[in-house]
């Protein structure tokens, strides 16, 4: 598990020079100006959201003097990753991002003053299609977040993994068609505020998922206590989070 864990960590801070050179050109695109504060949230809000409540979970372990505590050598090795491999591949994607991506390419003229957009039905406004556009992403891994829960949670050996990997890519042509009716449904309706409702829409998975990992707590685990309850709970935020990231990003590219 713990080599696992190190290839996870290797492979994100790899990414990172990806994840810079998408938001820089994404941003210079959309007219962004303030592309150093979009570099440190694209370098620095996932991972400090991680590392808070990694501490205050090896702070709860601490207390109650738990195996589960990370060293803190480990903690200085993972900051150390992050400082020396993830920022500067972060900050040398977003330099090239911005200069070498080219220009917005829009088929058509972007008018400066916002249009009116018209009434319309309860099923086709924003924040119905963001809580419905989960479900089906959702139900196309609810079976195999079974598994996935009672290999982490059971510590029961988990071995099939090619059938996750078929899963995933399930799970990824379901969050683009989705995330298309979306798009079309507001477009349809004259409502140009498609980005970050495709975007919300494909990332509303993770609500349904954390919402699962009540049920899996209550009903099919039998964790009871501070202890257990703020470390499963931690652990399923994290989980969502990134794959709430995940998903919104499969559906708004």
């Amino acid at each position: 598990r713990g080599a696992v864990i190190v290839s996870f960590l290797v492979c994100y801070a790899l990414t990172t020079l990806v994840a810079g050179y998408v938001s820089g050109a994404l941003y210079l695109r959309s007219g962004g100006t303030c592309w150093i504060r979009t570099m440190v949230y694209t370098c620095a809000l996932f991972p400090s959201t991680i590392l808070a409540l990694t501490l205050m979970l090896n702070t709860v372990a601490f207390f109650y003097q738990s195996l589960a505590a990370i060293g803190f050598t480990s903690v200085v090795s993972v900051v150390l990753i992050w400082l020396l491999l993830a920022c500067p591949l972060c900050v040398l994607g977003t330099i090239v991002g911005r200069n070498w991506s080219g220009t917005s390419n829009a088929p058509c003229r972007v008018n400066s003053i916002p249009r009116l957009i018209p009434e319309k039905r309860w099923y086709a406004r924003p924040a119905v299609l963001i809580a419905l556009g989960g479900v089906l992403p959702f139900g196309s891994i609810f079976i195999e977040m079974y598994f996935v829960f009672t290999s982490f949670w059971n510590y029961k050996f988990y071995y099939v993994y090619g059938f996750m990997l078929l899963v995933y890519m399930i799970l990824v042509v379901v969050t683009v068609c989705v995330t298309i009716v979306v798009t079309y449904f507001l477009l349809n309706n004259e409502d140009y505020r498609w980005p970050w409702t495709s975007f919300l829409s494909s990332a509303s998975t993770a609500a349904y998922v954390f919402l699962y990992s009540l049920y899996y707590f209550f009903i099919k685990t039998k964790m009871s206590g501070f202890f257990q309850t703020v470390f499963y709970f931690s652990y399923m935020a994290m989980f969502s989070l990134a794959l709430g990231l995940l998903c919104g990003t499969l559906g708004y590219a």
